[in-house]
């Protein structure tokens, strides 16, 4: 058959993969940014899966922390940076299994010399056959796996951290909605006060520095609800920026921030420590760093053992002066002058520095959990003294409304008692705000969310098809 080199060639150019150009627009995918919506069909789909839910029961008509986290892990686009670079370690494990290839040489000739043979043409055709030694492959391969996994955890980390902030902005616009909502009514309060102190003024029963007391406190109340206003519009376009949305996107959107206590009033800085160490995608990570600096140093060890390259050879001639030739040539290169020191040395201080990255880590991680675990614990008792100054200004507000109801105290002194107990649920907001918080940062120093379901961030973990 004349044309077999033609489909050999062929064959192996039909299993060769091909370019497909993938330009990028930015007017293109600005433009899909700003597309983005809660009602998104894909959205709703991934919510199902994940919240347990029937199609037909969304959109959801309030978001809260675990639904907004599903929301920022289907948009955000630092996720699927993590996902990308899993993808690009992941295919390093084809690299890593991949066998060398054979090579041929074909090197034709010229001989007018031998005797009796009418075609002077030599056709030599060589083949060279490499063979790994040394288990340099499987090698190659437990690095590979290594690095994916590394990649994997840092897609795992790249999770937690758009959770945190997805936490951070939703408390942020709460807690500045809930301090707007409570700076509204003392406004209401103080502006009620002052119309009745101008009246006991124009009377002449009080002096001006009374009034004037009064109506300072009315226009910094002012200035604070003002602040909280902007504050509160600043959260929203942070908690957007959070979610991998356009601050368009939250228009007419109700948000819920659980202020509930959990159980992690019974963790102990002990049981923390072993939860991060245990579970820390980090501290995951820098291990499956330093196991892939081991099976490179066994990789590079093993490079000392020269590979076998095969060389089975034939030498054709047109003619008949009978001298086809059939040989078998082997290489096999000497390691005298260079036996992969070098290339070991490094491996080697690469290892060092794996495993010293890995203990400063730990170090850090350590510290951190401990100071998470004392902040949360101070902002609790924080948080419990402020219950109690709140109780009892509520029960100090309650006996003035009830003597106004019988005419034993004037409205003023009601409402003087309304201002203290607004005062003091602002307090409370504080405290409750520095509680949350210092809840948040021991979740990222964990590194696992103490209210969150970790089936919701394993799923993040599976590669997409």
């Amino acid at each position: 058959m004349k044309n077999w080199p033609i489909i050999f060639i062929a064959a192996l150019l039909a299993g060769c993969a091909h370019f497909e150009p993938q330009p990028l627009a930015p007017g293109k995918t600005a433009a899909q940014f700003d597309a983005r919506r809660l009602d998104d069909a894909g959205l709703q789909k991934f919510l199902a899966q994940n919240l347990g839910r029937e199609t037909n029961s969304l959109p959801l008509t309030n978001w809260d922390l675990n639904s907004l986290t599903l929301v920022a892990f289907y948009f955000h686009p630092s996720l699927e940076v993590a996902r990308a670079q899993w993808l690009v370690a992941t295919a390093g494990l084809k690299t890593a299994g991949a066998r060398p290839n054979p090579s041929v040489t074909v090197t034709p000739g010229y001989d007018s010399q031998i005797p009796g043979n009418y075609s002077p043409w030599l056709v030599p055709v060589t083949f060279d056959v490499p063979i790994e030694t040394a288990g340099k492959r499987g090698k190659r391969l437990a690095e590979a796996e290594k690095i994916s996994e590394s990649a994997r955890w840092n897609f795992v980390s790249a999770a937690w951290q758009i959770r945190s902030g997805v936490r951070a902005g939703l408390l942020d616009f709460t807690v500045a909605d809930r301090r707007a909502e409570l700076l509204q009514k003392q406004f209401a309060a103080q502006n009620e006060i002052v119309r009745l102190l101008q009246q006991r003024f124009d009377a002449g029963e009080i002096s001006r520095p009374e009034l004037a007391t009064a109506q300072i406190a009315l226009h910094k109340t002012q200035l604070d609800l003002s602040d909280a206003e902007s504050k509160k519009s600043d959260a929203r376009s942070r908690l957007a920026q959070a979610l991998g949305l356009g601050e368009a996107a939250l228009d007419g959107v109700d948000l819920n921030f659980d202020f509930s206590l959990n159980d992690a009033e019974k963790l102990t800085t002990t049981e923390a420590r072993q939860i991060a160490l245990r579970s820390r995608a980090d501290i995951l990570a820098a291990l499956a760093d330093y196991a892939a600096t081991e099976a490179d140093l066994q990789l590079q060890v093993a490079k000392q053992y020269p590979d076998l390259h095969l060389g089975p050879g034939y030498a054709w001639n047109s003619g008949n002066a009978g001298d086809n030739q059939w040989s078998l040539g082997l290489t096999l290169e000497l390691p005298i002058l260079d036996q992969n020191q070098g290339p070991i040395a490094e491996a080697e201080a690469r290892r060092k520095l794996a495993a010293a990255k890995f203990i400063e880590l730990q170090s850090q991680v350590i510290g951190e959990i401990d100071r998470a675990v004392a902040g949360w614990r101070v902002a609790g008792e924080q948080l419990k003294t402020g219950n109690n100054l709140l109780a009892v200004e509520s029960q100090q507000q309650k006996s003035a409304q009830a003597q106004l109801d019988v005419g034993a105290a004037d409205q003023l002194d009601s409402l003087t008692a309304q201002l203290e107990l607004g005062s003091a649920a602002l307090a409370q907001l504080d405290n409750e705000s520095q509680w949350q918080t210092a809840l948040g940062q021991l979740e990222d120093a964990l590194k696992s969310p103490l209210a969150l379901a970790n089936s919701i961030v394993q799923q993040m973990q599976r590669l997409p098809n």
